[in-house]
């Protein structure tokens, strides 16, 4: 096949559409795809070499992407690699349009997406620019400033094409790429989500084994080191687990993932968020920062195998520790994960062992033989789904997640899949009571369906139980329950397309080779007949029920309702289905039964009738010759009785017999066009009867025929769609249907058989053409050209045939010729459009009935519009007509898109993605193919602008503005279709568009502009006229919105206007991308452009450019960009005039200013009068202005920023160390000067210059960069201190305004208002505003604010103290480059003013002052701001200003120290010094600022891989101070009660009151870091643990004080974190002291904290014997405990233990428990009255107790099924039902919940108990009757 198809191309294709080869015109495409290839090759490397991007360029590379949707990949390799390369340099060009590089970006992620096709020998792609285009983009430093709009979507497509482009970077990236970014990893900084995203993206895990060693093996250990020892969740985590996940997949069997598969399984389970234990605190970053199902479950299928099957083994372990919470009676926000779990898992798998052993070997590495799924793998990994997958068929969620999951299972596994999902099938269909029951199962046996019919060796059985399956089915096609209804179509049509309906019963005497199941297979099929007729019944029955005399009142709607269609859309794609697949004689059978049905009876046509109909129809399609006998002659005679009658044709209300003749008679003729032609003249008859009916639906019926016989005759498509070619006419000695039971359509041998018009079939199109179309057309032409009239009615009926006539033969009429329209745009270029053919030959010598019907339209319209504009229903008729005429080639595009989503999720149901290569039904393949022909039909991208479109659309523009707005609705829509498909034909449209808005028209209406207004928005799919992504464009349409507010049809008055206005507004800012300036195109494209040029097989025939036409692009691209320039000065210009017109209205006045703010770039700064403009507005009245004028203004000040140079420095030679080359993060020798030091800070102008400063906080701490960039020496920057002569014109505006008193006493005044009360925060965009102001012009404009800030500070209202925080952020921030001087100054002012602030704080301002000094702080050397570090740390809780103060006070501190991190060590041991004594806090707000502050002290504390120990502070050294202090706590064994006693004690009590209030602090830091830090500091918590057992309550009651709360909160927080398998032990000795402890809240306490801990930790514990048996021990001796609450909780942490599989139900257990229960009790004694009661249990009944708890835990921890070992347990505890309380209780509430939780299945459950224990349970359970 390839070979000739080779020489027929001239090259080996590298991967084409196959469908194209089934086309009836399959001969023509060869030639026709060369011919496009080689005009695409020449011009786009024409384009490239004449530089012009647009729209050269633009042009052809769409052209590529469309020929690429027709063809697929069909070019030769060198070809492919040619267009690979061109547009990766297109792509990565520096100043590229935001746009053009998306459209780019699209076709580039396109060529490369089957990777498989180009090898890394074929190509290599550098991965840098790729790297600086993301940098630039996603992370801009512009952006937030406004210089730069991209759009949402450039994320998503930047990082597709990376993943696109990853396979092909070279091997020695990884090395390259780990020196870029590891400098970047510093904990504590935002920098290191950067990185982990960025190796996330970038890193390479597709190279060959070879070459290991430079790809993973460089960062692997590095990097699973540091994600095992991170444990509480940072966002940057889920980035790791997704690199993880890639590289497993990519490289199966080349890492042993073994040591590391119980923590990956932990971390699995604990993103699942599941809620365990009774009151659980979840920390809110767990939910935010959970991993990616989809990337998680890519892992785990990757884990799978391999020698030791270890995953396996952890994955049964993960799904029976969730099994129960997939029952449907527990729901919650976790379980859409555990589904997503569930549903993808398995299609996980399926997609390895596809690649395993179905997929054709590529150049990507294979999996090795030792690592390869085996057979047991396969069976493992299935049989541990399947429970759990049962158990989701019923959820809450619907079962559509169950169903996919089973589909894949089943493809592996059919016979262990099938059967469990058949025995619950079966009970489903005879139960009436339970419909979700039945449509869950049902929906589940659709998705195994195919297993089921074509099981093979297998399931051989499988095949047996489709019959029962379809006859019980039948039931469910119920009027009554629509959802049963359609599921059961769904699941009937299912099994008929895969099984051919023939009765081959009798092959059980011809043949005598049939196994076993053969044989009953054909003895069942003689009942495929009756299943045919049973349905056929229920289906007549379904139509009887739903006539709509029946379902609704007179009159009340006619239409079909929503539910209805669907009905009818099931019901006939169903028996359609069915008759297709079966054998003529049960055909025959049927059609009888059809014919009966509905020509003895008379529907209505508008329910039933049509569902009638339509059953007749799909009869009709499949066998039309025997069917259309049957019917044609019929209906025509009874038409043709009635209609003989004259005065039938004038009645209003037609007989029902004829409206039903009809309906059936439109129907049965959609079918095969020459089984028509039989019946033409009876047929033409017939429409020359009916077309002129006075009666509306007469009439209406009869078009619909005339458009299914033209249709049927004039269109391509295929006739048969049965699922094996050729039927099933052939005698059962040499062909036995059974054998194709479930069979896929063979590809090359699909043998479609095609309806292809013949000529007899066109003459009979034009002869009705001609009766019937022409006098319509001539009637209509006289009425416009006022020669004899026509009433409306009379018209709109012309048009309906007219339309009809277009609708059934307009793929027949060629399309509209007239003159191309020149110099739209211009271009060196050749845009001439290709154009393809879709199998008709237009025959040119006939009438071209679609001119015809064009003229006559225009004449009708322009006549109707100026004689009766208020005849709306016409012009409805004539706008679809036009919109038709313009587009409609035999199919419309939302049809087509409906079909192909509709295609696609019958794919889905059905594909069997194991096998994978295209193994599809039959009928599924032919209509692919069909897609394919609609595909080409509906490819008229781009068609050329001719005068014809030119005038429709004039029209379709004056029919936008009219008067109705129905009309102008119905109009605007066709007209942005039509927009969207014809090239450059905005430019021609928007000026006519534009003048209904000019100011100066007098004669426009109201209507009209709003018209007008709506054509500019557009609708949302289509194009937007207001915001073209053009200058030349948007230069005109603007300043005409703007304008149009003068317009005298304006009125603000009107709500519609005010909001349409509203509207344009909010679009254009929601979809500006910043326009591009620069076009030019780099050298390095035109070389790739010239190769493209000479490449061969199709060599292109355009010349090569010569040296002057080459020129000649230089000068254009030269032309365009100054263009580009001037159009867009003159923009801003034109706004600008508008805004100085005083009668604007303020409404314009914002827009115009919305529109001035999109304009700022970061290529080209702003014009003089703009800057001008903002820098007044700063002072505007309206708040609105003010804030757009600040963000503004920040943005101007960005632009005018002088370059500041930088040089490279190397780290190692300023500090004298060796470079090691190990890895070695934190605190070193080497990055020790960076940090802050009290002796030796720069306190001098020589220190200050001798200092390299270096501002962001990461670098240094992880590694060094290979070069250091640090700011050049004072002398080389530029010069401070300017006068104004230096300054350029754009800068002096700015300083003339900021220098007038004046100017600044009216913005600080203004900026000093409130905006919104109490919502007001520091605004990051003021301080951008003073930053830049200070960083532009130093210190020039100080002198001038200062009396301001100090009147501000002093003034302690809110909104003062706000603009005064605002404005010294931005001072210290932009004081960056100030020489020394100056600095120094600076803070001689700001240090009193930052003292009076903070005596002046308030609780509404302490949030801003805090904000304030962090942003001053951040990316700042803290050497640099020594001045303020040191006033923080004067004396923050003193304690002068109150308790609120201090607090406060500590905050501000924190913000700054915090934005600091590793680099202040001492201030942190300072403060830390400073604190300590003061940590017996009496006020809450402080202890819990202070728990806050502690957190930020000891966060660099971490224990993370590669890293020194801190020289910050750290945790165990403070812990262990700390105990000293809560020493007299340990040790007293009373309650620890918190009543602070006023200090008036004596010493022994007062140092215990003072470690209470120590603790408490203590908590409050505890709970602040649980969700703060990156690890946990377990050891010293274990220390604190005891104590916080004492405290902690045992019962959920909130009037408890604050202490016990905390230590509750702090419990259960601890108890979730993630343990390293070294502190289980410690762990686990801590709680088995507590456990020995004397209070019974201790011992209550250590079992609820353990059941989260062993949960969160599960696979951690499971991998050590040892922690599983110490737990196992503690809880049995806590079942033995004496206080009764403590035993009752050891047994419900048993049970849970045992219901997450975490304990297993082993004989010891169950033999100490039973021998528990046998302790004798002491016989009662007889007491003296009055005597006290012995209130102790004696022991013997706490361990009769203890047993019986023991035995209810095995019982309650499987409430879902009964295993073996239940019965005998439930006979063992019922001896004890009598036994002496607390013992009966337990009993009790043991069966009622045994009872409770087995109801819902206890059919089921019954057969695992003999008889006399099942007498004894009904005893049991059945509660005693009160009367006996």
């Amino acid at each position: 096949m390839k070979k000739e198809e080779a020489e027929e191309l001239g090259f080996v294709p590298q991967k084409d559409i196959v469908y194209n080869k089934f086309l009836p015109y399959a001969d023509k495409l060869d030639s026709e795809s060369n011919d496009i290839l080689c005009k695409i090759k020449g011009n786009l490397s024409q384009a490239v070499q004449l530089r012009e991007l647009w729209p050269g360029v633009l042009f052809w590379t769409r052209k590529l992407s469309t020929y690429m949707r027709l063809y697929g990949r069909k070019f030769s390799k060198e070809d492919h690699v040619l267009f690979i390369k061109l547009l990766y340099e297109l792509v990565t060009i520096p100043k590229l349009e935001i746009s053009m590089m998306q459209g780019f970006a699209r076709l580039l992620v396109n060529l490369l997406k089957k990777k498989e096709l180009l090898s890394r020998e074929d190509l290599e792609l550098p991965w840098r620019p790729l790297y600086e285009l993301q940098e630039r983009i996603l992370y801009s430093k512009t952006e937030h400033l406004g210089l730069n709009w991209f759009p949402n979507s450039v994320e998503n497509v930047l990082k597709t094409l990376v993943k696109s482009c990853r396979p092909y970077f070279p091997a020695s990236s990884t090395q390259e790429m780990l020196d870029e970014w590891r400098p970047l990893l510093c904990p504590f900084d935002v920098t290191m989500q950067r990185a982990i995203s960025y190796f996330e993206l970038f890193l390479p895990t597709t190279l060959p084994p070879e070459l290991h060693h430079q790809g993973f093996q460089l960062w692997f250990k590095e990097l699973i080191d540091l994600w095992v020892s991170v444990q509480n969740l940072p966002g940057w985590e889920v980035h790791l687990v997704n690199l993880f996940s890639r590289l497993a997949n990519d490289n199966i069997g080349y890492i042993d993932w073994d040591p590391y598969i119980p923590k990956i399984f932990t971390r699995i389970l604990r993103s699942l968020n599941l809620p365990v234990g009774t009151n659980q605190m979840l920390v809110p970053r767990y939910l935010t920062n959970a991993y990616d199902i989809g990337h998680v479950v890519i892992w785990i299928s990757s884990l799978l195998g391999g020698p030791s099957k270890q995953a396996q083994k952890q994955l049964s372990g993960l799904f029976n520790s969730i099994a129960s919470f997939l029952h449907p009676s527990n729901h919650g926000r976790w379980l859409m994960k555990l589904m997503k779990l569930l549903q993808r898992l398995p299609a996980s798998v399926v997609r390895r062992l596809h690649r395993e052993r179905y997929r054709k070997p590529t150049w990507l590495t294979p999996v090795p033989d030792s690592h390869k799924l085996t057979e047991k793998d396969i069976t493992d990994f299935v049989e541990s789904m399947m429970q759990p997958v049962l158990l989701a068929m019923f959820s809450k969620t619907g079962s559509l997640d169950a169903a996919q999951a089973l589909q894949n299972l089943a493809l592996m596994r059919p016979e262990l899949v099938i059967p469990p999902v058949l025995e619950k099938t079966y009970p489903a269909l005879e139960t009436l009571t339970e419909p979700h029951q039945l449509t869950a199962t049902l929906s589940c046996m659709i998705g195994v369906a195919r297993s089921l019919v074509s099981s093979g060796s297998r399931y051989p059985e499988g095949p047996t139980h489709m019959l029962p399956l379809l006859m019980r089915a039948l039931p469910g096609v119920d009027p009554n329950d629509f959802s049963k209804c359609m599921i059961t179509f769904q699941f009937i049509a299912t099994f008929s397309t895969l099984v051919p309906l023939v009765d081959c019963s009798s092959a059980v005497h011809e043949r005598n080779n049939l196994t076993e199941v053969e044989r009953e297979l054909c003895s069942a099929s003689a009942e495929f007949e009756d299943f045919v007729l049973q349905f056929m019944d229920r289906c007549f029955a379904l139509i009887d029920s739903s006539t709509l005399e029946q379902t609704r009142e007179e009159m009340e709607t006619e239409k079909m309702t929503h539910l209805e269609s669907l009905v009818e859309l099931g019901l006939s794609s169903t028996f359609s289905t069915i008759l297709t697949q079966c054998s003529m004689d049960i055909f025959k059978v049927a059609l009888e039964k059809v014919v009966n049905f509905a020509t003895s009876n008379i529907f209505e046509t508008r329910v039933a009738g049509r569902m009638v109909a339509d059953m007749c129809r799909a009869a009709a399609k499949c066998h039309p010759a025997e069917s259309l006998k049957l019917f044609v002659p019929h209906c025509c005679n009874a038409i043709t009785q009635i209609a003989a009658n004259e005065d039938v044709l004038g009645e209003e209300e037609l007989d029902k017999e004829l409206l039903w003749n009809l309906q059936l008679l439109s129907e049965v003729t959609r079918v095969d066009g020459d089984k028509l032609l039989p019946y033409s003249t009876q047929l033409v008859q017939i429409l020359q009867l009916t077309l002129h009916l006075k009666c509306k639906q007469g009439y209406s019926l009869a078009c619909n025929l005339l458009h299914h016989i033209l249709r049927s005759t004039a269109l391509i498509y295929p006739t048969d769609y049965c699922s094996v070619p050729g039927g099933f006419q052939r005698p059962l000695k040499d062909y036995l249907p059974i054998k194709d039971w479930g069979r896929p359509g063979d590809l090359w041998d699909l043998q479609i058989q095609w309806h292809v018009p013949s000529a007899e079939e066109v003459a009979f199109v034009f002869y009705v053409l001609d009766v019937l179309l022409q006098p319509e057309l001539q009637r209509l032409q006289s009425h416009a050209q006022g020669e004899q009239s026509m009433s409306r009615d009379d018209i709109l009926q012309s048009l309906s045939i007219i339309h009809h006539c277009l609708l059934g033969a307009g793929s027949m009429f060629p399309p509209l010729q007239g003159d191309s329209i020149p110099d739209l745009v211009h271009s060196m270029v050749n845009l001439t459009e290709t154009t393809l053919y879709t199998g008709v030959e237009y025959d040119y010598t006939r009438e071209n009935y679609r001119e015809a019907i064009c003229k006559v339209m225009r004449q009708l319209l322009h006549y109707i519009l100026e004689q009766s504009e208020d005849d709306t229903k016409s012009l409805f008729s004539i706008i679809k007509i036009i919109n038709d005429l313009l587009h409609f080639k035999g199919s419309h595009k939302n049809e087509f898109d409906s079909r192909w989503k509709s295609f696609n999720l019958v794919k889905k149901s059905m594909e069997n993605r194991l096998h994978g290569r295209k193994q599809h039904i039959r009928a599924l393949l032919i209509d692919r193919v069909m897609l394919q022909h609609e595909l080409r039909k509906l490819t008229v991208e781009g068609c050329q602008y001719k005068t014809v479109h030119r005038d429709l659309l004039r029209d379709l523009l004056r029919l936008s503005t009219s008067t109705y707005s129905q009309v102008r609705s119905k109009a605007q829509s066709v007209l942005f279709t039509a927009l969207g498909t014809y090239n450059f034909c905005c430019r021609d449209l928007i000026p006519h568009v534009l003048e209904f808005l000019e100011p100066g028209r007098s004669d426009v209406s109201q209507q009209q502009f709003k018209g007008a207004l709506y054509c500019l928005l557009g609708n949302h799919s289509g194009v937007c006229l207001a915001n073209l992504h053009d200058w030349d464009c948007i230069a005109q349409t603007w300043p005409a919105i703007v304008r149009s507010g003068l317009s005298r049809a304006m009125s603000l008055e009107k709500p519609s206007i005010v909001r349409l206005f509203d509207d344009l507004a909010d679009k254009v800012h929601r979809q500006y991308e910043t326009i591009g300036l620069d076009f030019t195109v780099p050298e390095s494209c035109l070389a790739h452009g010239l190769e493209l040029m000479k490449s061969k097989c199709p060599t292109p025939t355009e010349p090569m450019p010569t040296a002057e036409m080459m020129e000649e692009g230089i000068q254009r691209q030269q032309a365009k960009n100054l263009d580009a320039i001037q159009k867009y000065e003159k923009l801003v210009d034109d706004l600008l005039d508008c805004l100085s017109d005083r009668n604007l209205p303020w409404k314009f006045e914002h827009i115009t200013i919305g529109f001035l703010s999109l304009l700022l770039r970061d290529d080209h700064p702003l014009p003089t009068r703009a800057i001008l403009f903002f820098v007044k507005s700063l002072n505007h009245d309206a708040l609105i202005v003010r804030k757009v004028a600040i963000s503004a203004v920040a943005g101007i000040l960005k632009q005018l920023k002088r370059p500041h140079k930088k040089v490279p420095v190397d780290p190692f030679d300023l500090t004298g160390f060796k470079n090691s080359g190990e890895l070695v993060a934190g605190d070193r020798p080497d990055n020790r000067w960076l940090q802050y030091d009290s002796s030796c800070l720069p306190r001098t102008q020589q220190d200050w210059e001798r200092y390299h400063f270096v501002e962001k906080t990461h670098w240094g701490y992880y590694s060094w960069p290979r070069k250091l960039m640090l700011y050049a020496p004072l002398e080389e920057q530029p010069k401070q201190g300017m006068t104004r002569e230096e300054m350029t014109e754009r800068e002096q505006i700015i300083y003339d305004h900021f220098s007038d008193p004046i100017f600044i006493n009216q913005l600080i005044e203004f900026l000093s208002l409130e905006d919104r009360k109490g919502k007001d925060k520091f605004s990051p965009r003021r301080f951008c505003l003073f930053k830049g102001l200070f960083r532009n012009f130093d210190d020039t404009f100080l002198p001038l604010l200062k009396p301001h800030m100090e009147r501000l500070v002093a003034d302690s209202h809110e909104s003062t103290q706000r603009c005064v925080a605002e404005i010294i952020a931005g001072l210290i921030r932009g004081c960056k480059h100030w020489s020394f001087s100056k600095v120094e100054s600076l803070w001689q002012l700001l240090c009193p003013l930052l003292r009076t602030a903070l005596s002046n704080i308030t609780v509404e301002t302490y949030v801003d002052w805090g904000t304030c000094v962090a942003t001053a702080c951040e990316s700042r050397d803290p050497r640099k701001l020594h001045w303020l570090f040191e006033m923080l740390m004067e004396s923050p809780v003193n304690g002068e200003g109150g308790s609120f103060v201090d607090a406060c006070r500590l905050y501000v501190l924190q913000g700054g120290l915090a934005q600091q991190e590793w680099r202040v060590p001492e201030l942190l041991h300072r403060l830390l010094q400073y604190l300590e004594p003061k940590l017996t806090q009496v006020y809450k707000n402080v202890r819990e600022r202070i728990g806050s502050v502690l957190t930020y002290i000891f966060m660099i504390d971490v224990n993370l891989p590669h890293t020194q120990p801190t020289t910050s502070p750290r945790i165990a050294e403070f812990t262990e101070r700390v105990l000293v202090r809560l020493k007299p706590l340990m040790e007293g064994e009373e309650e620890i009660q918190n009543h602070v006693v006023e200090e008036n004690g004596v010493g022994e009590q007062d140092e215990r009151t003072q470690a209470i209030k120590l603790l408490k602090t203590v908590l409050k830091w505890l709970m602040a870091s649980a969700g703060r830090s990156f690890s946990t500091a377990v050891p010293e918590q274990l220390q604190l643990l005891p104590l916080l057992f004492k405290i902690a309550p045992v019962e959920n009651d909130d009037s408890y004080d604050e202490l016990k709360r905390d230590a509750k909160t702090c419990l259960s927080l601890m108890s979730q974190g993630l343990l390293y398998p070294e502190q289980i032990l410690q762990v686990l000795q801590t709680l088995q002291e507590i456990a020995g402890s004397s209070s019974w809240h201790a011992r209550y306490t250590v079992l609820t904290y353990l059941q989260i801990m062993v949960f969160y930790n599960l696979f951690t514990f499971l991998s050590d014997e040892h922690a599983v048996q110490d737990v196992q021990a503690l809880v049995i001796k806590l079942l033995e405990d004496e206080q009764l609450e403590v035993r009752e909780m050891a047994a419900t942490t048993l049970s849970g233990f045992l219901q997450c599989n975490f304990l297993s139900m082993d004989a010891p257990m169950q033999a100490h428990f039973e021998a528990l229960c046998k302790t004798r009790l002491p016989k009662r004694k007889r007491r003296e009255l009055g005597s006290v009661v012995d209130t102790v249990p004696s022991a013997d009944l706490v361990r009769r107790h203890a047993g019986v708890l023991g035995l209810s835990a095995c019982i309650l921890s499987s409430p879902y099924d009964v295993p073996t070992w239940m019965p005998q347990l439930l006979m063992d505890l019922s001896a004890h039902l009598n036994d002496t309380q607390p013992i009966e209780m337990t009993v009790k509430k043991t069966l009622s919940n045994f009872r409770r939780t087995h109801h819902d299945n206890w059919q089921e459950h019954k057969q695992r108990f003999t008889d006399d224990q099942l007498l004894v349970l009904t005893d049991l359970l059945v509660s005693p009757c009160y009367y006996a």
